[in-house]
């Protein structure tokens, strides 16, 4: 297989790659970086020997991300507040016609979702991530990870069971969830502390905010309508300079992006249950807002 041949097999499967990288680590820098080896990988291979490219090169790829997670972990230990999934652009647009599939991979993808995968062994993720967001056959997990199918198949009921027990359970139509985002923004602007509560914020609503100590955000999870609406209350009368807003597809749903002089300074997404917001996300820390595209 000729250099041009080889660098075309990769770009065809890149997606994928970069789908399961992410899904392992949560962050996109980490995710592009283990893309980038895998690709080293690749073009040192006798690629003429490989008989089947994407599934050699999702091996490698999970590979490597089970190790930076291992590694991640560790550094995780040490993180300031709160820990939330890097946003992560999800218009899948026509690369993913089918719906059932397009669900399926945003699902997958969800801050809820990563929220609770962090807590998984770097394995077990491993196996949630290839059986159920690409429906990978036990026996190809297994040789991607090493292990017998037997105790594959025990990793994946594992990791299951611990899904299910700790993801919500919702569904919302995007145009709803837009909606109230765009209402909740409205309220928390003017300081509508009696709209947010009674209008929006669900009684046992919940807010998450991840600054990693760098900038301003709860360092400690908000729980409770009245301290989530007198927090954003509070947010809003200090102002932000020179504001506007953008609103994006990330994670699989809507999200808004706050910008400062240009800048993205905040991506805020909710969970919504029942029309109510169940729990709102805060993203601030600036080293994972570089990878936004603001243009």
């Amino acid at each position: 297989m000729t250099t041009d041949a080889a660098t075309e097999v990769f770009e065809e499967h890149r997606p994928v790659l970069m789908g399961v990288a992410y899904r392992m680590l949560g962050r996109v820098s980490d995710a592009e970086d283990v893309v980038q080896e895998a690709w080293l990988r690749w073009s040192r291979a006798d690629r003429d020997a490989v008989r089947a490219p994407r599934g050699y090169l999702v091996r490698i790829t999970t590979r490597l991300a089970v190790d930076r997670l291992r590694q991640a972990q560790a550094r995780k230990e040490s993180y300031v507040g709160p820990w939330l999934p890097e946003p992560y652009a999800t218009d899948f647009g026509d690369a993913v016609p089918d719906t059932a599939e397009r669900a399926v991979l945003t699902d997958s993808v969800s801050l809820a979702v990563l929220v609770v995968l962090e807590s998984l062994s770097p394995l077990e993720r491993a196996v949630f991530v290839l059986r159920e967001a690409f429906g990978y056959p036990f026996a190809d997990i297994a040789a991607t990870l090493d292990r017998s199918e037997a105790a594959v198949r025990q990793l994946a009921i594992r990791a299951r069971r611990h899904v299910d027990e700790r993801r919500p359970r919702y569904e919302v139509d995007p145009a709803e969830r837009r909606d109230l985002t765009e209402r909740f923004l409205a309220a928390s602007v003017e300081g509508d502390l009696d709209g947010l509560l009674r209008l929006l914020l669900a009684p046992d609503v919940r807010l998450v905010g991840d600054s990693g100590g760098r900038t301003k955000a709860p360092l400690r999870v908000l729980e409770s309508a009245d301290k989530v609406a007198r927090f954003m209350a509070g947010v809003a009368a200090k102002g932000i300079e020179d504001v506007s807003f953008r609103f994006l597809e990330l994670n699989g749903g809507t999200a808004l992006l706050v910008l400062s002089g240009g800048k993205p300074d905040t991506v805020l997404q909710v969970d919504v249950v029942d029309g109510l917001i169940q729990c709102i996300y805060i993203m601030r820390n600036p080293d994972k807002l570089g990878s936004l595209s603001v243009g």
